[in-house]
């Protein structure tokens, strides 16, 4: 049934589709049809982070970036959805077309730009949704801040998000926003990881409740690089850690429609990439939470992900190709793939 539907939504242009996508899921989640669209929910509970998640598979930040869709997502089967991301104040992001698809790598380039309401309406829109499962929040900085302000903006999110996350990513990885990448590295991560570890055990002692610190990290790193970002992770007991986010590489795509764009590119060309990644994380930090995300588009690429080191994983363009049934394939995958370790 997916694929006729894709064929339709194909033929539209890719953000478009997106849209006219998630308002089809939205129907489907209010006719009570969604759970058996994902095959229903997988059972295969584990506990990371002070959490319990249903089952290993997530949703990726950026689908669902103001939290709109969360009751319809949700009743796919996820183990968590993570929304956003989302700044402090709302903004258009970048000039459209923005979003381009190149199937034959069952690949999507994006230059959204954190386009997003605002958290105040993420704020309002996870309050009134009935999802009971595990959410998480990704945030990050406006692109009128500059980078020398952007703790201001994550400290901000962070405040205000925090009492309606079940754990809250910090997004330094995106190619889109000018110079945000260059607060993965060195004194800039530090400063900014410090601040916001402070800010949470504050907001920790004064809700009663702790809230998870993850932080998504890009997959253009050599492994010198990633043990750097490492070592900061662990120095400011950050909780977890998200690898990866797009890459700017076009080496797996070249020549094809599209490639050129500019922008981050997701999708099967980032799967190896990701998973050394992981890997590489995994060598330098072997308590630390990973969540393995990009190019996961079957249960067998689900299970590599967590076999290069990854304790969950997140979809976001293999859900795009593949459809809501991605879901129940990579959670019953990794429930077997667990029982035979």
């Amino acid at each position: 049934m997916y694929s006729l539907a894709r064929s339709l939504l194909f033929r539209l242009d890719a953000e478009t589709a997106h849209g006219v996508a998630l308002s089809g899921l939205d129907l489907a989640g209010r006719l009570g049809l969604a759970p058996r669209l994902g095959g229903g929910r997988v059972e295969d509970p584990v506990e990371l982070m002070g959490l319990r998640f249903p089952n290993r598979v997530g949703l990726a930040a950026g689908l669902d970036k103001n939290a709109d869709h969360l009751d319809a997502l949700g009743a796919l089967g996820f183990g968590f959805v993570e929304v956003g991301t989302v700044t402090p104040r709302p903004q258009d992001g970048n000039p459209r077309p923005r979003l381009f698809r190149l199937p034959e790598q069952g690949a999507i380039i994006n230059r959204m730009g954190f386009n997003n309401a605002g958290v105040d309406h993420l704020v309002a829109r996870v309050r009134a949704s009935r999802y009971d499962g595990v959410i998480g929040i990704n945030i990050g900085k406006n692109l009128t801040t500059p980078v020398e302000q952007a703790v201001d903006d994550y400290l901000t999110c962070l405040g205000k998000v925090h009492a309606h996350a079940h754990y809250i990513t910090v997004n330094i990885s995106s190619p889109n926003t000018p110079g945000l990448r260059n607060l993965q590295f060195g004194e800039h991560l530090d400063a900014l990881l410090g601040a916001l570890r402070e800010e949470g055990r504050r907001l920790d002692r004064q809700a009663g409740r702790r809230v998870p610190l993850a932080v998504k990290i890009a997959p253009d790193m050599t492994a010198d690089e990633v043990g750097l970002v490492a070592r900061t992770l662990e120095a400011n007991a950050i909780d977890a850690v998200i690898a990866t986010n797009t890459t700017v590489s076009r080496e797996a795509v070249a020549g094809l429609e599209h490639a050129d764009e500019q922008g981050g590119l997701s999708g099967r060309p980032v799967f190896e990439p990701s998973n050394r990644v992981v890997r590489e994380l995994r060598r330098r930090l072997p308590d630390m939470p990973i969540i393995g995300v990009g190019g996961i588009d079957s249960g067998e690429a689900a299970v590599a992900k967590v076999a290069a080191g990854a304790d969950l994983v997140q979809l976001y363009s293999g859900f795009i190709y593949r459809g809501p049934g991605l879901v129940g394939e990579c959670a019953r995958a990794l429930r077997a793939h667990a029982a035979d370790a």
